[in-house]
């Protein structure tokens, strides 16, 4: 028990000082200091890894979907719709209901699959992070997070199976609605119970992870591209191209099961919340007698934290309340719901639609490849890595919110791009580089704000409510992925 309170001493430090204590704890934080070099250190960075690797595994699935619409437009078009045989297909090219293959600009969306895919992939989200809320208190993590990534190899494996069968535009569309369904209700649960994890770990773990999903999308679109520059036939192309998450998904399986065996992970994972909450404690007395102007009693305060000495009345920790930490975090909550939901309003239901206004040669196919998805995952990765490096605005800053909500001048923005068939608005940004400065906005302003608001909320609550604060973001942070799944079908409705 010594032990662990010199190796715990250098964490009250350092809450002291940021709340402003005086000198007599800045003092005291150099000694407390030394005694936590004695902790466990994250060798060869093997922590930091494996929560990369968990961020990218969490986001794959749902990457992998969205990049794959040309895939799945041509599966669901008609025989009637091609526009050509081809023998050297690619990505863009699917077989129709006779069996050949088809090629072309992607494919009209007859069937609204960029809308439905999106809200069909949101709600389960919402539901199933609601019901974890539940869940962590009768299933232990272990069975939660591999459970589910057993759950989504599996249906993954079912998707790239189909890729082979020949099914009608009409069941090949309900099959795979199904199959997004079920595998975002286990990413809810996954996502839900990482995040959990991630309360009890250091603040550069969250942006690491964080990073990881920012990188998923970027993994996505890289191997859609590479599949269609490959020139290999139509199956071959899907084929190769889902097998990827399957493979990423095992490996996410096989880090989560090292994990717990890391000491550096067993230290910060294994924390009592009792413990942590005496140590609170302790800080909230430095911070009381700093603010009653007593130095004396500041060092005194200081000296009884260094030895593990309750000093002052220490009570005992409570269960975490959602509603006590909801009202601590309730803006961060706002502002993750108002970021999604701009994001998903239009991205891919309406960016996905949006056609170069170059319509010879290969830039045409490419271009939402490029343009939409790559550009949007590189920007969004680098967006939320941002935030390894500064937090701004501050947690307590209503300039946040504010910021927050300008994104949602990209809606209009985008839809008076070159999207086709409009009925109600007029193309006004016709030129692909309109298209693409939006992009870059757009994606960079998503992934740092949903980092921010994510890395912020811990700030805002005690060590023992961490575990409950990442809960409720994530239930948020799938509210705005659901709201802005249902304003997709209205913006595109405004066309």
């Amino acid at each position: 028990m010594a032990r662990y309170n010199s190796q715990q001493s250098g964490y009250v430090s350092s809450v002291s000082l940021q709340s402003g204590c005086g000198a007599g704890a800045e003092a005291a934080s150099k000694d407390n200091r030394m005694g936590h070099k004695d902790a466990p250190k994250d060798l060869y960075h093997m922590v930091s890894i494996i929560f990369f690797i968990l961020g990218l595994g969490t986001l794959l699935p749902w990457n992998f979907f969205i990049t794959a619409i040309p895939y799945f437009l041509t599966r669901l078009a008609d025989s009637s719709s091609a526009v050509e045989d081809v023998g050297n297909a690619t990505m863009l090219e699917a077989r129709s209901t006779g069996g050949n293959a088809t090629v072309g600009p992607v494919a009209r969306d007859e069937f609204n699959f960029s809308n439905w895919m999106t809200l069909l992939s949101q709600l389960p989200l919402l539901l199933f992070t609601l019901l974890n809320s539940f869940l962590y208190q009768w299933i232990p993590d272990r069975v939660r997070i591999v459970g589910s990534m057993l759950g989504i190899l599996l249906l993954f494996i079912l998707t790239t199976v189909l890729v082979k069968l020949d099914m009608t535009p009409q069941n090949f569309f309900s099959v795979t609605m199904a199959t997004i369904w079920f595998i975002n209700s286990f990413c809810a649960i996954l996502q839900g119970s990482l995040f959990g994890l991630l309360g009890g770990m250091p603040q550069k773990y969250s942006s690491l992870f964080l990073s990881g999903q920012g990188m998923a999308g970027m993994l996505a679109a890289i191997a859609m591209l590479l599949s269609m520059a490959s020139g290999v036939d139509a199956q071959t192309s899907a084929l190769s191209y889902f097998v990827i998450p399957c493979i990423g998904t095992f490996i996410s399986i096989v880090c989560y099961l090292i994990l717990p065996h890391l000491e550096f992970a067993q230290y910060h994972l294994n924390k009592k919340p009792e413990q942590s909450y005496e140590l609170e404690t302790k800080a909230e007395l430095l911070q009381k007698e700093e603010k009653n102007g007593d130095l004396n009693e500041v060092k005194k305060a200081a000296v009884m934290v260094e030895n593990g000495t309750p000093y002052g009345t220490v009570k005992e920790p409570e269960k975490a309340s959602v509603f006590v930490v909801l009202k601590k975090i309730w803006m961060l909550a706002l502002c993750i719901v108002l970021a999604f939901g701009a994001t998903i309003a239009v991205f891919p239901a309406i960016t996905a639609s949006v056609q170069s206004s170059s319509t010879e040669g290969k830039w045409s196919v490419f271009f939402i490849p490029v343009c939409c998805f790559l550009l949007f995952n590189i920007m969004d990765w680098i967006g939320r890595s941002a935030t390894s490096f500064f937090l701004w605005p501050g947690q307590d800053s209503r300039l946040l919110p504010l910021l927050v909500c300008l994104r949602f001048v990209f809606v209009p923005l985008f839809m008076l791009c070159n999207v086709p068939d409009h009925y109600y608005l007029k193309v006004v940004f016709g030129q692909d580089a309109w298209f693409i400065i939006f992009m870059v906005l757009f994606a960079f302003s998503n992934g740092y704000f949903v980092s921010l608001t994510m890395c912020l909320a811990p700030r805002k609550v005690l060590s023992h409510e961490c575990e409950m604060a990442g809960a409720v973001m994530t239930f948020f942070l799938a509210l705005g992925l659901s709201t802005g799944a249902g304003l997709s079908f209205l913006f595109k409705a405004l066309l």
